[in-house]
């Protein structure tokens, strides 16, 4: 979401660091430059102007110009106030959920039409069911969309949590009423009560809202707004606070192209902090929000903490330690190689694991080129899935006609089959290698032990 924004303000900063030393112009010039970049990402101006003259402030000190990295000073300054801007520093409110009420917990959802509300209330329920082990009930008050209360069921299902069951003619209203009651009388922990939307804020949608908040009375009130509607969504969530009073919002589709201001103007337009992030379509595509760790992202710093956590929540820890003992006897083959991009796959595309590692923004250019998404991740496993078992296991018995099937049985080309054959056949030499030279030779000769030709030995 942040690409472009990142990619003009590593520009400014880049050009700051080829400086020895700053002048209290050079810091000037620099915020001008950050300036029309926040502009150019769609962040509203008032918040642009209080987050340049914050950074202004605390950059043209003695204590900046004169120390022995002022560059870096300056940037760890803008961090902190883009940290402050997306609603976390010092003395800022834990993110995520609040569960810190008796059961059962009610939670509202609202929000416009098509902006994932149904999708999101689905993602919320499947991690309260497994981070928090909570009994949750899903209802939907939608009775305007046509098939709106059967897409939440759906959700409930793929979910496993249970949806309210459906009696035709209800008005939202007694739809709430009885999600609350059912709730209350089956011990659930929380209920979600999923408000229906419109095209546009209208009176009607505000009237209904605020008639389910007072009968619900909800711990939460989370607007869902999507990101790609830029400062359109920083209205919405503008009036829905004034109108209804929010405790939180969750943005949707922070895996597209949007600029990222909407992020940026959310928490100081509307002094609602942004709680989840939804990345995705999937159930499981749902993040918490951290300031810190967006700030980073923004600056090009990466976000390894995140990544960790979404490796330890998809990765099957059986798996990977079975398949970590095999890779150390040297018996990896192509049936490993392929559980290995399904875990991956499940991480979510490449682009997004990537754009959480340091510095890979100003790659950003070659990554392209390389044409790095998922669609490669599947048509490596449609590669493998058209072997034979045996195929599998050794895919040295794999020549000319044997490649001929394959590529025909997973609608690919040869050269993608020698492709895949050949990335393979460079992983297996690798393992090989570090499995010959051991733990102490690869500590000794460095990453150069694994190049080919360097005998374990290390390379002058």
């Amino acid at each position: 979401m942040f690409e472009a924004l990142s990619g003009k303000l590593n520009g400014v900063f880049d050009r700051l660091r080829r400086r020895g030393a700053l002048t209290e112009a050079d810091v000037n010039e620099a915020l001008r430059e950050v300036r029309i970049a926040l502009l150019e990402a769609d962040v509203a101006l008032p918040v642009v102007k209080d987050l340049v003259n914050k950074v202004r402030e605390r950059s043209v000190g003695q204590e900046v110009i004169r120390s022995v990295s002022p560059a870096q000073q300056v940037i760890k300054i803008v961090h902190d106030c883009l940290v402050e801007a997306l609603g976390g520093g010092e003395g800022a409110a834990p993110g995520g959920l609040s569960l810190n009420a008796p059961a059962p917990i009610a939670i509202l959802m609202v929000g416009l039409q098509g902006s994932g509300k149904t999708t999101t209330s689905g993602k919320i329920a499947l991690r309260l069911r497994g981070r928090e082990k909570k009994k949750v009930l899903l209802a939907s008050l939608d009775v305007h969309r046509p098939a709106a209360q059967l897409q939440l069921e759906t959700l409930a299902k793929q979910a496993g949590v249970t949806s309210l069951p459906i009696i035709p003619g209800q008005t939202p209203l007694e739809i709430a009423a009885r999600a609350l009651q059912v709730a209350r009388g089956e011990l659930y922990d929380v209920v979600i009560l999923d408000t229906a939307g419109r095209l546009s804020i209208d009176e009607a949608l505000m009237a209904e809202v605020a008639e389910v908040k007072a009968l619900a009375k909800p711990h939460e009130s989370l607007l869902v707004v999507d990101a790609m509607t830029g400062q359109d969504a920083v209205n919405t969530a503008r009036i829905f606070n004034e109108r209804v009073g929010l405790t939180g919002i969750v943005m949707t589709r922070i895996d597209g192209d949007a600029r990222g201001g909407a992020a940026l103007s959310m928490r100081a337009v509307t002094g609602a902090p942004i709680k989840l992030l939804g990345a995705g379509e999937k159930l499981e595509a749902l993040e918490d929000f951290h300031p810190d760790r967006i700030a980073g992202r923004i600056l090009g710093m990466g976000d390894i903490v995140s990544l960790v956590e979404r490796a330890a929540e998809t990765i099957d820890k059986a798996e990977a330690e079975k398949l970590a003992a095999k890779m150390q006897k040297g018996q990896f083959d192509l049936e490993d190689y392929a559980a290995q991009l399904r875990q991956i796959g499940k991480m979510g595309s490449l682009s997004g694991i990537l754009g959480m590692l340091p510095g890979v923004g100003k790659l950003k250019a070659q990554l392209d080129e390389a044409n790095l998404d998922n669609t490669i991740l599947k048509r490596q496993a449609a590669i493998i899935g058209s072997m034979t078992p045996k195929e599998r296991r050794s895919p040295d018995i794999i020549k000319a006609s044997r490649k001929k099937r394959i590529a025909a049985g997973s609608g690919t080309t040869v050269q993608e089959v020698n492709r895949l054959l050949k990335q393979f056949d460079d992983m297996s030499a690798m393992m090989k290698r570090m499995n010959k030279i051991g733990q102490k030779g690869l500590l000794r000769g460095g990453l150069g032990a694994l190049l080919p030709g360097a005998g374990g030995k290390r390379p002058f």
